[in-house]
Order: structure tokens, then sequence, then C-alpha cells
């Protein structure tokens, strides 16, 4: 679970990057890597309590 976690955060991370550069679409690329960095198991986690 934990590694599927992770596999989650970085394809949203990498997905919200790829959003600002390529389709210039600066809110919703914030949001992905925002909810990267929630879903990922490091740091803060939204599915630890």
């Amino acid at each position: 679970m934990l590694t599927l976690l992770w596999l989650i955060a970085v394809i949203m991370i990498i997905a919200g990057i790829y959003v600002i550069i390529a389709r210039r679409e600066l809110l919703f690329g914030i949001i992905l890597i925002v909810l990267g960095f929630l879903v990922g198991p490091g740091g803060v986690s939204i599915f630890n309590p």
C-alpha cells in the first residue's frame, strides 16, 4: 500500500508540473501538486489519522 501511495503521489506531482508548463493552467497544476503532497505517505497524508 505504501508503494502505491508513493506512485500515485509522484504521478500527480509530475502531472501538475506538466499542466503548468505545457498547458499553462496554473490553478489546475497547483491543485494537482498539492493533492500529490497530501496523498503521499511522507510528511502529511490524508490516509493517516
